[in-house]
């Protein structure tokens, strides 16, 4: 992508087109991750059920999607569905389980366009049969798509992707010895992704919730107070630019200005 491809869908003289003037196309971030979060919480300041925060929040998705595609970020993970969150309300499930699959039929065509490809992590075969057929679709129909893969976490947890992964492992037949941190990854839902440079987190708490807990180990972590209905174009432009003025050390320690003058 460049900047120009990326002001063609900004109105000019907007806020965002100032922000998006000042991202570096060479110091993009390959891998965003976001914890969404605060759609209870949004819609409660409006004595609205909770479901109708769910239902606001699509609109975030289908914003920061399309503009994380025209921005040129590689891979794009949203957390949408939790294995903890079965223990909310069954009624809440069964809603956010239908606007998830109403995501997927109204918006196939957005991500053709924009050369998306769609792909699900997490335990998805525990899904519902029927949301397991639309998710199906998605992923089908966007197999050939080269441009940004798009991943949703949907019965997703940190921890039992770890566990999976070591299932795995152990039905491969790979011996102790010969399991190194490598190869281990490449027996995670996201083997053969980048890992997230930066991790992105709506509603102000701090915590990574049980998300990547393998990837996020270097990631840079945004934290913004807006809740998750309210994230747009100019909250995820906002956090790349963030992200660009980060030091990145991995562990590392950066050589100061007399140890590199020393010959």
């Amino acid at each position: 992508m460049s900047l120009e491809q990326l002001l063609a869908w900004i109105p000019p003289g907007s806020p965002d087109e100032a922000l998006a003037r000042r991202i570096n196309f060479d110091q993009l971030p390959s891998h965003v991750a976001i914890i969404m979060d605060g759609n209870g919480r949004w819609a409660a300041q409006r004595h609205l059920p909770r479901v109708e925060g769910h239902r606001a929040g699509i609109d975030s998705v289908r914003d920061v999607v399309e503009t994380s595609a025209r921005l040129g970020i590689d891979v794009l993970t949203l957390y949408a569905f939790s294995v903890e969150n079965w223990k909310r309300p069954r009624a809440e499930i069964n809603t956010l389980m239908t606007l998830l699959k109403r995501y997927i039929r109204l918006e196939l065509s957005t991500l053709l366009k924009n050369n998306i490809r769609f792909q699900v992590i997490g335990r998805s075969e525990e899904l519902a049969p029927d949301v397991q057929r639309e998710l199906e679709i998605g992923i089908r129909q966007t197999a050939a798509n080269t441009g940004m893969l798009f991943n949703i976490a949907l019965n997703y947890g940190g921890r039992s992707e770890i566990v999976d992964a070591a299932r795995r492992a152990i039905a491969s037949g790979i011996a102790a010895a010969d399991l190194d941190e490598r190869r281990f990854s490449e027996l995670l839902y996201t083997a053969r992704q980048p890992d997230p440079d930066l991790l992105i987190r709506t509603s102000g708490e701090m915590r990574v919730s049980n998300f990547l807990l393998w990837q996020i180990a270097y990631a840079e972590i945004w934290v913004t107070e807006t809740l998750w209905p309210d994230f747009r174009r100019r909250h995820l432009l906002e956090a790349v630019l963030a992200y660009q003025k980060r030091d990145r050390r991995y562990g590392g320690i950066k050589p100061s200005p007399v140890a590199l003058s020393i010959k």
